[in-house]
């Protein structure tokens, strides 16, 4: 197995601290840059990026086209192309200005982390996405199990997921001080919620038939007057994990505590909506829902 180079991950930490500070990216986009970066690393056999030469790109680029997603099993579409090599050119022109990589690397060297100009039109290009109907996220409320508290969490959550149509980064912080079920409505409170564009507003829930707003009362009061949670707390909060007899960890009920990424709220809904029958959807393509006349 290759081994990470020292000077490598000093340098990337430097760029990763101006994306932060200087650019004032996001964590989840400069976690993206880091894996584009390590992905040409280990195409490049972890040489010291002072040994950088064209024909590693050249050769990344060759193996990125018949790379394949390791969850669909399908090859990378031309956009995580087109996202990848833009964080590689990006970085490769910040290291070209840097001391000890200026006279190693040029900045014509980052223009062969570049997608061909069709390639680029197809990866901006438009997509239609699927977008589950009324009728399906309803035939999956009725078909999840909520015998366990673990079971209520998951499918309240698509129920809300459903009411409020947002976004499941922001989902994943929602206290329940957040929701006012009396009158409906959401406080998206950027000082604690992830906001698109840490804006903060009040929304109201959608008026959707069936049992969605049935399915998020009950869940509230659950957790306040059964659970005694208060304001502070998370409105869908992680799994606690626990270890058994057999020394491995399993979930044993709810932690006190928010998920640390949205990445398991969306396993949830694509899990729901597949053991229901129906093709998974993400809590994002309810918005598309939502908005369908």
């Amino acid at each position: 197995m290759s081994k990470h180079i020292a000077e490598n991950e000093r340098i990337k930490r430097a760029y990763f601290k101006h994306l932060r500070r200087g650019r004032g990216l996001s964590e989840a986009s400069i976690e993206a840059v880091a894996k584009a970066i390590d992905r040409f690393e280990t195409t490049a056999g972890r040489r010291d990026f002072t040994r950088f030469h064209i024909e590693q790109a050249i050769a990344f680029r060759d193996r990125l086209d018949n790379a394949v997603s390791a969850r669909e099993g399908k090859p990378l579409s031309k956009a995580t192309l087109l996202q990848t090599l833009n964080a590689l050119r990006a970085f490769f022109l910040w290291l070209a200005e840097q001391p000890g990589y200026r006279r190693r690397i040029r900045f014509s060297d980052a223009d062969y982390f570049r997608l061909s100009e069709k390639d680029t039109r197809i990866a901006k290009a438009p997509t239609l996405r699927p977008i589950a109907t009324p009728e399906q996220i309803e035939a999956v409320l009725g078909h999840m199990a909520a015998g366990t508290d673990i079971e209520r969490r998951n499918r309240a959550l698509i129920a809300f997921a459903w009411l409020s149509g947002m976004r499941d980064g922001a989902l994943a912080s929602l206290k329940l001080k957040h929701v006012n079920v009396a009158d409906q409505s959401i406080h998206h409170d950027a000082k604690e919620v992830n906001t698109k564009n840490s804006k903060s507003a009040v929304t109201t829930f959608f008026p959707v038939e069936g049992a969605a707003l049935a399915i998020v009362t009950e869940w509230i009061d659950f957790l306040v007057k059964d659970r005694l949670w208060g304001p502070q707390d998370p409105l869908f909060p992680a799994t606690r994990m626990e270890q058994g007899a057999d020394h491995e960890f399993k979930a044993a009920g709810l932690a006190r505590k928010h998920w640390s990424t949205a990445g398991t709220i969306r396993t949830i809904c694509r899990t729901a909506f597949e053991t229901a029958g129906v093709p998974g959807f993400n809590p994002h393509s309810f918005r598309n829902a939502l908005a369908r006349p």
